[in-house]
């Protein structure tokens, strides 16, 4: 136990209707780099909410540093040393940035009051230090997701704490701010902290981790030295079964134009921005985080008022002023923040699927006629693989891959002609990535369009029709799929 930090053995943990862990075990050592990785719904981040005092174990022993304890609650975890980056977003929008990292334990003045002076300087520097171009004054509200990302891992940091867990905390950042993100943690590793890297990023987690623990339906798999394995041995652990590999895609032979945007103007994010997407296809957006195209997306959808240009839809301008127009018009919009704008977590999946369709399931009296949604929900539950033990547990009780599946389930009922996805496969499992895959080509068979944003290039080459890539609001390459590169897309990514 002499280089030990975490020794967690027999762990169960069920839910209403689930169990969750069964009889799982987890080490860690001291500046050890760990991947923590299976499916959604394997019993990942359960495992890492029973160890930072989030959950209570039902059953099984946690020692920490050489002793037995038990961590009945996150501040608990916290004194002890245990820090954690939710994959799911933790800040307070209506708070500036310095008083999200120190929320719990800022400075006062004369042991009474707040010093927001010295709030703001501690966050500046620790923000200075991770080679951040963030103002500790501005609201979180103000920031994009990634730059949310990037708040949370400054918050984790600001404990100095002894175990760092990590979920998924590159799903939003750019490929330099990963690089930086990287090179935070190999300085951790070097002081002895050691580093729990939950990730879904094989090549990413080969890259930098020193050892492997894979979970498959809350049951522990096995642990291997990084080196000993191939990611198709980890693939093999993690999935347990054939997974759906999307082929490159053919050219659509579609002449027919779907959806056509002329000169999209929004503030400074989008600017003079046209394209048009044909029937069936998968029309790709590629750039750097802030080039603008989930800008261009929430205009188009009426999230985002526009300061200027057309939408024509089957050739005909259609006037879009909120969401519901959008909707209206056969439009749907899978946002990128899918606890903010995608689902409604207290509800069940039931009433989730129906949502953007429910008129079409009341019955003459105006109740929802729960026998004809019933069976709508078990269709998008079966058809998309959502892990659940019912289609009446509540949302948030669902993985975060399994909230992504309810929310494109919503549009699917839907059954809009024109689909925007923004990042669909953002904090997803191989194994859902490949049905997310599967559905996509499916729905462009069928004659949908989609619309695809994705920060993954080799996603968005191998999905894509067409690419369009965009920096600092405007379009700047249009890439047939044949002549399409990763080279060539991050040429355009970063002209100016």
């Amino acid at each position: 136990m002499d280089g030990s930090l975490v020794l967690m053995e027999g762990i169960h943990k069920s839910f209403p209707g689930v169990k969750a862990l069964d009889n799982c075990r987890f080490q860690l050592e001291r500046g050890e780099i760990h991947a923590l990785i299976g499916e959604n719904g394997a019993g990942k981040s359960t495992i890492m909410k029973i160890l930072t005092g989030v959950y209570k174990k039902d059953a099984g022993s946690i020692m920490y540093k050489g002793k037995e304890i038990d961590i009945s609650n996150p501040k608990m975890a916290q004194d002890l040393g245990i820090s954690i980056i939710h994959q799911e977003l933790n800040l307070m929008p209506d708070l500036t940035v310095a008083q999200n990292i120190f929320i719990g334990k800022e400075p006062k003045k004369a042991g009474l009051f707040l010093d927001s002076h010295e709030i703001n300087k501690k966050a500046n520097e620790l923000l200075r230090r991770m080679n951040l171009s963030i103002d500790a004054e501005t609201r979180v509200e103000d920031l994009t997701v990634a730059q949310q990302q990037m708040v949370e891992i400054a918050k984790a940091l600001s404990y100095n704490a002894d175990v760092l867990i990590m979920d998924e905390p590159t799903a939003a950042l750019t490929e330099s701010e990963i690089k930086e993100l990287f090179r935070i943690i190999f300085n951790l590793k070097e002081k002895g902290v050691g580093i729990v890297y939950i990730s879904h990023r094989m090549e990413e987690l080969k890259k930098i981790c020193d050892k492997v623990t894979v979970m498959r339906d809350g049951c522990y798999i096995d642990t291997k030295n990084m080196d000993e394995v191939t990611i198709d041995d980890i693939i093999k652990m993690m999935i347990g079964r054939e997974i759906y590999v999307s082929a490159p895609q053919e050219v659509t032979n579609s002449n027919e134009i779907a959806l056509e945007v002329k000169n999209l103007n929004v503030g400074d994010t989008v600017k003079d921005v046209s394209f048009n997407l044909k029937k069936g296809e998968i029309l790709g957006f590629a750039g750097l985080m802030g080039a603008g195209r989930t800008e261009v997306a929430r205009a188009i959808f009426g999230a985002d008022k526009k300061d200027s240009g057309e939408i024509i839809l089957k050739g005909s301008k259609i006037v879009i002023n909120n969401p519901k127009d959008a909707v209206n018009h056969g439009i749907g919009y899978l946002s990128e923040d899918r606890k903010r704008y995608g689902i409604v977590l207290g509800l069940s999946i039931q009433t989730n699927v129906i949502m953007a369709k429910f008129k079409d399931f009341r019955n003459s009296l105006g109740f929802v006629n729960n026998k004809k949604s019933k069976i709508v929900a078990q269709k998008r539950v079966n058809e998309l693989s959502i892990k659940t033990p019912s289609i009446n547990q509540e949302v948030k009780n669902l993985s975060g891959g399994n909230q992504q599946k309810v929310v494109i389930g919503k549009w699917l009922t839907r059954d809009c002609d024109i689909l925007i996805f923004d990042e669909p496969t953002r904090g997803i499992d191989i194994g859902a990535k490949g049905e997310i895959y599967k559905l996509l080509n499916e729905l462009a068979r069928q004659g949908k369009s989609i619309i695809m944003i994705s920060s993954e290039l080799s996603e968005v080459l191998r999905m894509s029709h067409r690419v369009m890539v965009m920096c600092e609001g405007r379009i700047t390459g249009e890439l047939n799929i044949e002549e399409a590169t990763q080279e060539k897309i991050m040429k355009y990514a970063t002209a100016r």
